[in-house]
């Protein structure tokens, strides 16, 4: 019988637990969070290592996967170059390109 309560208890403490480290429609798990933080830091390498595009300008967020790109470029090419520099990372569901030609 105490192993029964024992049982119990341990399994409803376990669900408590998990319980944080689920997502829904409106918030990240902790780890699509970690993955995510991931990804945005992926993005910043990539652009830093991109002559062509001021990283310093562009503000990099990642939410489940979706990368948005905010911020301000010198033109149009470089506002495309952005995108494709983000499409070749791993994880990158899609992208809101939101960057604004000066």
């Amino acid at each position: 019988m105490k192993i029964t309560y024992f049982l119990a208890a341990l399994m409803l403490a376990t669900t408590a637990a998990l319980a944080g480290c689920t997502s829904d429609a409106t918030s990240e798990s902790t780890g699509e969070y970690i993955d995510d933080s991931v990804i945005s830091n992926k993005v910043r390498a990539q652009l830093l290592d991109d002559a062509e595009l001021n990283v310093f300008q562009i503000d990099v967020t990642t939410y489940k996967g979706v990368v948005q790109l905010s911020g301000f470029v010198d033109s149009a090419a470089a506002k495309s170059r952005a995108s494709s520099v983000v499409a070749g990372i791993e994880g990158v569901r899609s992208i809101e390109n939101d960057l604004i030609v000066k």
